[in-house]
């Protein structure tokens, strides 16, 4: 490189190209420098900037000394990238490769047209070796963690040291329940699609379930299969059964949902159950939650409302609820089913205000939609409807999320979600504290509280249980124990006695942060830490983590850093913004885990993407306009929760770059196996390529494996698959569960923001996976009302 600057000099329009490029990238990475410099932040932005003035000087007065000096820059940058983050391919990109692209530009233009061949066979293969050595890094850093070698040849544990909890009314070739049985093992025992075979898998078929004119109900369903039937819902209620075989549609319920003032219109799932003693109409029925809070039960083969069900096939849900704002409580998860019961919770708009709707949680009679009790856990003594004039305590936590049950133990198990509201909690009560954020088990018959487990404190991160509880049987210390596998927001993945609650994999309560909190308010000073499992919150945020598509919007990333309070995780949210990490998306979120008792295996996918949270005085909240508005949700309002009735609003948004990317560094997704009997790591992998997503929602286009933000969640099969779509990649992919490697991509319409499912097919005996790609608008991908079915070629 210098040998050639000393033949070479700027001149003419070259040397005011030059200065018209470097002068106002300096001025930036200087005033930008400054002010890190000033909030403690490393000194290289200043120092680039200034190099970049010098070099701007020289060319200006066409001297060869301006590539001498952008050459020791580079040299020098490289061995300040390699200083802070070591070999990380995504961590090096951001910070050689615009350097990198800008020496070619000023070489070029230093040059001339003279500069071809001498470019080509010198200061180029410097250049391009230095591109070159993060992007092979990367390559290499995106393969599976080397894999457990019993694993790796396919021997697997013993039979019998994991097995899902086993349904009475289980078939193989179906998938009766939302998680496949009602323990949400997302397992099913079919084998007819291999790793040898899983890539000759072909779209089989592909149906329209019609979406809203606003275009805000993308599908998020897991369909049911029964026989040879499949049984699905839509964002608007719809309810519809489709040929397994062909997905030809049988019949289609209209539910006529009111979907004023709804927020998101969303239907994750649908409950099947067949009524003991009854026959001819409504022996086999449909029963699903709606988004205008009413359930509906609808015949499984002709899809008519059950006259038997409540009224006309429907209940109504706001029966003791008191006043309810439209839009503030309705179901998006599917109903479960225990012991002839259907229990259900409620999703409940948590940042509006202190006041909001009861969480309570109630069964209802599936037959005759009567209710058959109800857990309120402020009036926990109160199992029915309350009395003419009094209703369901307020602002009680939550249940939106799935549950499960275990009908032999007679249990319903509650992933239960924030008290409200979610960042100020000064007016929470004892049995608020006490219930929030936690799994409880009830009684299925009774609605009796049997136990519960706290996964965090006080919440004041919106750290809901997401997740539903996933039930299966364990072999610890030669004995066969009930397990429940919760994972959480947080990353923590806690393994209990489903029978008592009591961890069966260690936890341990460890300090947290407690500084910045507001008046009025109160932290807990310990959170539980499952260290008996990985933990997935990935490693804590420091301002080398920071990210950016460019040195420049990173630098705005570590500025932003730098100015918000961040302690660590469980930062508490206070008047100044703070980050919490991970964010209130996950962590783990609604996808649940799969587990494959075949080889002992949990597979996991979660999110590392952090959000700001800043409490905001109620005058200067109110100031800004932020105030409960009927008919338009405070929570939409421009990133803001209203919470009413609390001393604070709170601004709530993801730590972005203004290019749009999350400011902390790749990856923001991954799958991951853990070995259940010993609680560690098999393999992990990241979720999702950069070919769908990049800077201001442009594509990239680029095949790298990023690890994506994901909603949604896997299967696990016993022919050694994992099937998983989730990611902002628009792909259902097939992974070998062993080894995590990827064998097979399923191209999709958008985003495949669900949980796959597979069966068989009776009439032409294929094993199908099926996934419902409806995009998400929190991940920015386009909502769509695809089902589309994969099977190997007839």
């Amino acid at each position: 490189m210098e040998s050639l600057a000393r033949r070479t000099a700027f001149a003419g329009w070259r040397s005011w190209t030059a200065c018209a490029i470097l002068v106002p990238l300096g001025a930036v990475l200087i005033w930008g420098g400054v002010i890190l410099l000033s909030l403690g932040g490393s000194p290289y932005y200043v120092l680039a900037g200034l190099t970049l003035f010098t070099t701007a000087t020289f060319a200006w007065r066409r001297e060869r000394r301006a590539v001498h000096v952008y050459a020791a820059f580079l040299i020098a940058t490289c061995a300040w990238a390699f200083y802070e983050v070591g070999t990380d391919g995504w961590q090096l990109m951001p910070r050689l490769v615009a350097p990198t692209v800008l020496a070619i530009v000023l070489l070029l233009l230093a040059g001339g047209a003279k500069l071809g061949r001498r470019f080509r066979n010198g200061a180029g293969l410097v250049l391009a070796l230095v591109i070159a050595v993060p992007l092979g890094l990367l390559a290499h850093q995106t393969q599976a963690v080397r894999p457990d070698p019993m694993l790796e040849r396919g021997v697997g544990r013993p039979t019998g040291q994991v097995s899902p909890v086993k349904d009475a009314d289980s078939v193989a070739e179906d998938w009766r329940h939302y998680g496949s049985d009602r323990g949400g093992s997302r397992f099913s025992s079919l084998d007819q699609l291999t790793p040898a075979n899983v890539g000759k898998l072909k779209l089989a078929w592909t149906y329209r379930a019609g979406i809203l004119p606003e275009g805000n109900s993308g599908l998020q369903v897991t369909p049911l299969k029964v026989g040879d039937r499949l049984f699905l819902c839509t964002g608007y209620n719809d309810i519809i059964s489709l040929d397994a075989e062909t997905g030809k549609e049988m019949w289609r319920f209209r539910a006529k949902s009111d979907l004023r003032n709804i927020g998101l219109a969303t239907c994750r799932g649908v409950a099947w159950y067949r009524a003991p003693g009854v026959s001819g109409l409504c022996a086999e029925r449909i029963i699903a939650g709606t988004v205008d809070a009413r359930l509906l039960a609808a015949d499984a083969a002709t899809g008519r409302p059950c006259s038997d069900f409540g009224n006309k096939g429907q209940v109504s849900l706001l029966a003791g609820m008191g006043k309810v704002i439209k839009g503030n409580y309705y179901v998006t998860s599917a109903p479960t089913v225990a012991r002839g019961k259907v229990v259900i919770g409620g999703w409940v708009s948590d940042g509006e205000a202190w006041g909001e709707p009861s969480g309570v949680i109630r069964a209802f009679d599936a037959v005759t939609g009567r209710l058959a009790w109800a857990w309120d856990m402020g009036r926990p003594d109160r199992r029915g409807l309350p009395p003419g004039g009094e209703e369901y305590t307020r602002s009680t936590p939550n249940s939106w999320a799935p549950m499960s049950a275990d009908d032999e133990l007679g249990l319903v198990y509650i992933p239960t979600g924030n008290a409200t509201p979610d960042y100020f909690g000064g007016q929470r009560r004892s049995f608020d504290d006490r219930y929030a954020s936690s799994v409880v088990a009830l009684d299925a018959g009774t609605g009796a509280l049997r136990w519960s487990f706290q996964t965090t404190h006080h919440d004041l991160w919106d750290y809901d249980v997401a997740s539903q509880p996933t039930l299966v049987d364990l072999v610890i210390d030669g004995r066969i124990r009930k397990a429940l596998v919760q994972p959480t927001k947080r990353g923590e993945v806690f393994v209990l006695d489903r029978e008592t609650g009591k961890p069966l994999k260690s936890v341990e309560e460890r300090p947290v942060p407690t500084g910045g909190i507001v008046p009025g308010e109160r932290v807990s000073p310990t959170q539980p830490f499952s260290t008996g499992m990985p933990s997935f919150r990935g490693p804590d945020l420091a301002e080398t983590a920071m990210w950016g598509i460019t040195p420049i919007d990173q630098l705005w990333c570590r500025i932003r850093f730098k100015q918000a309070r961040y302690d660590g995780t469980m930062t508490p949210p206070g008047t100044q913004p703070n980050i919490a990490y991970p964010g209130f998306i996950g962590g783990m979120n609604w996808g649940g885990v799969s587990v494959d008792p075949e080889r002992g295996l949990m597979v996991a996918n979660m999110m590392r993407v952090p959000v700001s949270v800043q409490l905001v005085p109620r005058a200067e909240a109110e100031r800004q306009g932020i105030r409960l508005t009927v008919g338009a949700p405070g929570r939409h309002q421009r990133g803001w929760q209203v919470q009413a009735g609390t001393p604070y609003a709170a601004r709530v948004q993801p730590f972005l770059s203004p290019l749009g990317t999350p400011c902390n560094a790749p990856p923001y997704g991954l799958v991951s196996a853990v070995d259940l009997a010993s609680g560690k790591l098999v393999w992990s992998q990241r979720l999702g390529t950069a070919r769908d997503s990049g800077p201001l929602g442009v594509p990239s286009m680029l095949p790298l494996p990023m690890g994506l933000p994901n909603i949604g969640g896997s299967v696990v099969t016993r022919g050694g698959l994992v099937f998983i779509a989730a990611s902002q990649e628009r792909s259902l992919k097939a992974l070998d569960v062993r080894t995590g490697k990827q064998l097979w991509v399923g191209r999709l319409p958008t985003g495949g923001h669900a949980t796959p499912m597979t069966y068989r097919s009776p009439r032409s005996g294929r094993q199908f996976v099926l996934i419902a790609a409806g995009g998400n608008l929190v991940l920015n991908t386009p909502a769509s009302d695809t089902i589309m079915a994969f099977a190997l070629p007839k």
